[in-house]
């Protein structure tokens, strides 16, 4: 465990305000920080490396002031502060103690209690997450070591989620495991009212700070255990980055679960289809074994609950050892005496041989309350990158498996479809040679996904402008190559589904 413990209180919300106004004075914003620190220094603290940043603020503004104070935990003295926040207040609230002497021993000083990290929102907003001193992913601290109840800060699950998130102005909003509140910050955005739940009273306050400090409004705020605290109240929207980890027991409120394997994530995405109102979304980051003998896309595909169609997306595979490793580097474990270590790695071990584990995938999760009686249900695997945000694409996946269940084949050929934006063909071939030995048609946005397809799909892209119907696009190719129409009709259309389930087709009916 740490040598340092965490605060018995943390710094009251009504000051939240004036505060705000002075990090804003200063430019503590996001923009502000990488022109203030340049790009190398700006990375290089992402990485927990502050020794750039730190010969980066030896100057005596505003700004460094505040860097030094929030993001790398240094005390800095009293004249300093002063003019650069209301010094006496957030002394009073919380946010800052004093020390009994700065380096030279001669001036008074303060020290930070929090970790307040610039965020930029989704439009430009300056935002701020506050978590707890050392623990903002990428922060000051580093990894280091973590204590039972720690609430971190933004790190890259945090974004990811918030950037697959389908932003659709909605009235109820709930953030299951808020942590510093991130997800929560970001519904407040479009949804008329939030509700953020945690089984860590610590991480509902580190909420209220951060929405404060945001200028956000206020959540309801419930502490409690998954969906304990929302009783049977539904929403329009769910999300969450829950304590995923699969470990032996729940040494850390923030990762460890509590449950068994993957039980957790079950729980939470079984529990969603109750919860949600009818269009409504839940989105989770989630891992899930891999088990012996078992498929693990048909694990998965018992999670979903009835009335829910789903995307489930698996981003990375990891084998047990590299997870293990992983999660002992995240709680520190690596730096405790050698035999704690490889006792605590062997316990992993040994839970995955009792569940017959051998890897551990991580993805996302996404359902949509459709209530029908044939829920579409895709389940890909996809570590290739991706441009976020995500939101967009997902609430078009959605409405394209809509369309393309209400549409049989004769409805589909009598359809207009229109080639998505920055989609580009590419032709394969030898250099010189008359003909490609294939076509691809490649994403440059979203997914990024690329497909192969013969002479007549790459022909119906190219023309899909949504002027022509399906059918009588089919027509004219068939004239072209010299084949029955009506053989081509018949053939055609499972080609077609597969263009506009993957997002290269839209339909403009």
């Amino acid at each position: 465990m740490s040598t340092t413990s965490l605060p018995v209180s943390l710094p009251a919300s009504e000051s939240s305000a004036r505060l705000r106004e002075a990090l804003l004075a200063a430019d503590f914003t996001a923009d502000g920080l990488l022109e203030l620190l340049g790009a190398p220094a700006y990375a290089a603290l992402a990485r927990s490396e502050t020794v750039p940043a730190l010969r980066a603020t030896r100057g005596d503004s505003p700004l460094e002031t505040l860097v030094r104070l929030f993001l790398l935990q240094q005390a800095v003295p009293d004249r300093r502060a002063g003019a650069a926040l209301p010094l006496e207040q957030c002394l009073a609230d919380g946010w800052l103690v004093r020390e009994d002497a700065y380096g030279d021993g001669a001036s008074a000083a303060v020290r930070a209690t929090v970790d307040v990290r610039p965020y930029g929102g989704e439009e430009g907003q300056d935002w701020f997450i506050v978590s707890d001193l050392g623990r903002a992913v990428g922060g000051a601290g580093g990894a280091g070591t973590r204590e039972e109840g720690v609430v971190l800060g933004v790190g890259g699950a945090s974004t990811t989620l918030a950037g697959i998130t389908v932003r659709a102005p909605v009235t109820r909003a709930l953030d299951l495991g808020t942590g510093s509140g991130i997800q929560a910050l970001h519904a407040a955005q479009h949804a008329v009212h939030v509700t953020a739940t945690d089984l860590n009273p610590r991480a509902l306050h580190f909420t209220r700070l951060t929405l404060g400090l945001s200028g956000a409004p206020e959540a309801d705020l419930r502490e409690g255990s998954l969906y304990e605290p929302v009783g049977e109240d539904t929403y329009d929207l769910i999300v969450s980055n829950p304590p995923f980890v699969i470990s032996p027991g729940a040494r850390l409120t923030y990762r460890d679960g509590g449950m068994g394997g993957d039980d957790l994530c079950r729980t939470l995405v079984q529990g969603a289809g109750e919860r949600l109102n009818d269009g409504g979304y839940a989105q989770f980051l989630a891992n899930w074994q891999h088990v012996e003998g078992e498929e693990w896309q048909e694990r998965l595909r018992s999670w979903v609950p009835r009335g829910c169609d789903a995307w489930i997306v698996q981003r990375e595979v990891q084998d047990i050892t590299q997870y293990a490793e992983l999660w002992l580097r995240d709680s520190g474990d690596h730096r405790t005496d050698p035999a704690q270590y490889a006792a605590r790695y062997d316990a992993w071990l040994d839970e995955f041989e009792a569940r017959k584990t051998k890897g551990v995938g991580f993805g996302w999760i996404t359902l949509r309350k459709s209530g029908a009686e044939d829920p579409s249900i895709t389940i890909e695997e996809w570590p290739h990158p991706v441009e976020q945000p995500l939101g967009p694409v997902v609430r078009a996946h959605f409405e394209r498996q809509d369309h393309l269940r209400a549409h049989d084949d004769a409805a589909l050929l009598a359809g207009h479809f229109r080639l998505a934006d920055e989609v580009v063909q590419e032709q394969i071939g030898l250099p010189g040679a008359e003909d490609p030995e294939y076509v691809v048609l490649r994403q440059n946005r979203g997914m990024r996904r690329a497909t192969k397809v013969d002479t007549v799909g790459a022909g119906f892209a190219g023309v899909s402008d949504g002027s022509l119907s399906a059918g009588r696009i089919l027509d004219a190719i068939a004239q072209l190559l010299g084949e029955d129409p009506v053989l081509l009709r018949d053939r055609t259309p499972e080609a077609i589904r597969l263009l506009v389930e993957q997002g290269f087709l839209e339909p403009l009916d």
